[in-house]
């Protein structure tokens, strides 16, 4: 029984370091009643990144290309689809920094 919790337990963890970073464009930010509302297109759809300002993961990106891991569920800090963003490898040495956590809705 406890070989069996060790399994899922390790299939867990490999499963959330696998996590694939896919490529997005931050078309433009806003702020609206204390909400950053970021405008992004993934893979040529529209999507909109969420956070509360003033939240220590929450910043403001700049138009651009960007790097963004979805969260499983229940992983992040938000109700709803929590997403991690970096700086796109190409253009920052710092491509391993997260840069921020968002709740990412389709528009």
């Amino acid at each position: 029984m406890i070989s069996l919790m060790v399994l899922y337990i390790l299939f867990g963890v490999g499963k959330a370091l696998a996590q694939e970073k896919t490529a997005i464009t931050v078309k433009g930010t806003e702020l609206n009643n204390g909400v950053v509302i970021v405008d992004v297109v993934k893979a040529g759809k529209g999507y909109e990144l969420q956070c509360n300002q003033g939240a220590r993961s929450c910043t403001p990106l700049k138009g651009g290309k960007y790097l963004m891991v979805e969260l499983p569920s229940n992983a992040g800090m938000y109700d709803c689809k929590d997403v991690e963003i970096f700086a796109d490898p190409a253009t920052s040495p710092d491509a391993d920094k997260k840069i921020g956590e968002y709740c990412l809705t389709a528009k």
